[in-house]
Formats: structure tokens, C-alpha cells, sequence
């Protein structure tokens, strides 16, 4: 009897550490899924929070190249309207110097002309300055736009500015006179060649 009271208590202890074991095991699993679950509703929040920020500081690092892109271009404009000032300054500088002695002679030339000077001088001298004059010109590039009576008419280069009806059949339609003459700097016409064609 002792025996089976002793067996009795052993299986009531069994029994006991067993139901122990269960409630510590069950608790502890419960405490696991618990954390689990915070873990699983804490990582989307977190990530979001996570990705906000990424988008927050490339927001941030966009806006900021956009402003210094801005700054550099508005400078880059600025920098550029000035030179072409510049350059528009620099070149009338430089005709103007060119044209400068051309000025000192035609005083020269003044001073000289009286009432009792040879107009044969005066006219060599008049000559030579004109001369100077255009050499000037063009060394900056003016061109004198060739034309003729008996030339034909190109509306690039010319301007009729009347139409006579044409001494000869040849010049119908061609050019009878030059009134102004044409001017091209470079490659382009500055001032067209006034003429009268025959019609």
C-alpha cells in the first residue's frame, strides 16, 4: 500500500510538473506569439517610416540640384548678356579706331583747303584720304556689292526702286541703272544696291 501510495504520489508530482511544464511552455508561447505579433506590427510602420525618410532626403537632395542648377544657369545667362555687350562695344571700338586717322586727315585736308590752294592738291588729297577711308572698311570686312546696267536683277543683292520701260530689248528685264550702290559685310548684305530696271 505504501508502494502504491508512493507510485500515486510520483504520478500526482509527474502529473503536476507535466501541467507545470505545459502552463510555463504555453505562457511562453503565448509571450512569443505576443512579441511576434508587436514585431509584425511594428516592422510595416517602421519600413514606412524608413521609406518616408529615403523619400524625404532624395526630395531634399533633388531640390537642392535644382536650385544650384538654377543659380549656375541665371549666371551663365548674365555672364553671357555681358560678354555679347562686350564684344558689341569691342567692335565698334574697333572700327572706330580704324577710322580715326581717316578723321585726323580729312582736319588735315580742311586746314589746308583756302581760297588760293591748287585744286588739283586739294583733289589728290581728297583722293588719297577716300582711299584710306575704304581700305579702312575694308580691312573690317565691307564689301562693295558689284552691279552694272545690262546685269541681271537678283533679288538678294538688288532693290528695284522703279521700273523704265528699257532703251534696248536686251535690258528688259535686266538692270539699266545703279542709283545707290550695295554694301555686304561678309557674307551679308547690309545695304542692297538701288537700281532701275527696264521693263
Amino acid at each position: 500500500m505504501a508502494k502504491s501510495k508512493k507510485s500515486a504520489d510520483i504520478k500526482s508530482t509527474e502529473e503536476q510538473v507535466a501541467e507545470e511544464l505545459n502552463n510555463d511552455t504555453q505562457v511562453k508561447t503565448e509571450e512569443v506569439e505576443e512579441q511576434e505579433e508587436q514585431k509584425t506590427e511594428e516592422t510595416p510602420a517602421e519600413e514606412e517610416v524608413d521609406e518616408l525618410t529615403k523619400l524625404k532626403a532624395e526630395v531634399a537632395e533633388s531640390k537642392d540640384k535644382y536650385l544650384r542648377l538654377y543659380s549656375e544657369f541665371e549666371n551663365f545667362r548674365r555672364r553671357t548678356a555681358k560678354e555679347k555687350l562686350d564684344m558689341v562695344s569691342s567692335a565698334n571700338e574697333g572700327l572706330i579706331q580704324s577710322l580715326l586717322p581717316v578723321l585726323d586727315d580729312f582736319e588735315r585736308a580742311d586746314k589746308s583747303m583756302t581760297e588760293d590752294a591748287d585744286i588739283k592738291s586739294v583733289k589728290e588729297g581728297v583722293d588719297l584720304i577716300f582711299n584710306k577711308f575704304k581700305g579702312a572698311l575694308e580691312q573690317k570686312g565691307l564689301k562693295i556689292i558689284e552691279v552694272g546696267a545690262g546685269d541681271d536683277f537678283d533679288v538678294e543683292h538688288h532693290e528695284a526702286i522703279t521700273q523704265i520701260p528699257a532703251p534696248t530689248e536686251e535690258l528688259k528685264g535686266k538692270i539699266v541703272d545703279v542709283v545707290e550702290k550695295g554694301y555686304q559685310l561678309g557674307e551679308k548684305v547690309i545695304r542692297f544696291s538701288k537700281v532701275v530696271t527696264g521693263a
